[in-house]
């Protein structure tokens, strides 16, 4: 079963798209909040987002752009301005497929298979690190210990990813960052000092048993 969020501000369409999506057997939640779209996502956690272009308040385009800060779930676009220049740009700001408005509900329903198909099914296992309890899912790009999920910014959840991935080991200041580099997050020493303390005080905020430490031009995670 997997969650699909539909940001759709045509109601009567949202709903449609939502009982053919249920009848599939899988969940469904239709966005109403068209100011506050983040927090509804972070807090249903989808597996897949269902956005129309022209949105009340922000275009599809600004909450794409948002959700890849914080997640690599598929986003399908919906739109009745089905030219080609729209097409290109929904795939460039993020976006895995397109769907043209008048939409067709079977259409609908296979492309949402086959994205789902690709991005799940294909991959085998979630990958994840885990330490001490506490689990970093590289899909979703979340942390979550104990039942809790932690938020994380994309330099901290690829500062996170490389010490996991060398736990009980010590890294360079300068091998992070290269690494960093290399992930296109571009940061200099002074904002890496930053995302570093920024993480820690995520990480006790929450009681993990996993920390960050930062001494000298080192870093390790323990």
């Amino acid at each position: 079963m997997y969650r699909i969020m539909i940001i759709e501000d045509d109601q009567a369409m949202a709903e449609a798209m939502g009982k053919q999506i249920r009848s599939w057997g899988n969940e469904c939640l239709c966005v109403r909040d068209f100011q506050n779209i983040l927090p509804v996502f972070v807090e249903y956690d989808p597996h897949m987002v269902l956005m129309d272009i022209m949105l009340p308040f922000f275009k599809g385009y600004h909450w794409c752009s948002e959700i890849r800060r914080i997640s690599n779930v598929p986003v399908v676009f919906i739109s009745s301005a089905s030219d080609n220049m729209n097409i290109v740009m929904a795939m460039n700001m993020g976006g895995d497929d397109f769907i043209p408005k008048p939409v067709d509900l079977q259409v609908m329903t296979v492309k949402i298979q086959a994205v789902l198909r690709r991005t799940y099914d294909m991959a085998g296992k979630v990958p994840v690190l885990e330490h001490r309890g506490a689990v970093l899912n590289l899909n979703s790009a979340a942390l979550t210990y104990q039942g809790e999920r932690i938020e994380l910014t994309k330099n901290e959840f690829r500062i996170l990813q490389t010490l996991m991935e060398n736990k009980g080991k010590v890294v360079s200041r300068d091998t992070l960052m290269t690494r960093l580099w290399q992930m296109d997050s571009y940061v200099e020493e002074n904002t890496l000092t930053v995302n570093v303390t920024r993480l820690r005080k995520k990480l006790e905020g929450v009681g993990t048993k996993v920390s960050v430490d930062l001494h000298s031009d080192t870093l390790w995670v323990e």
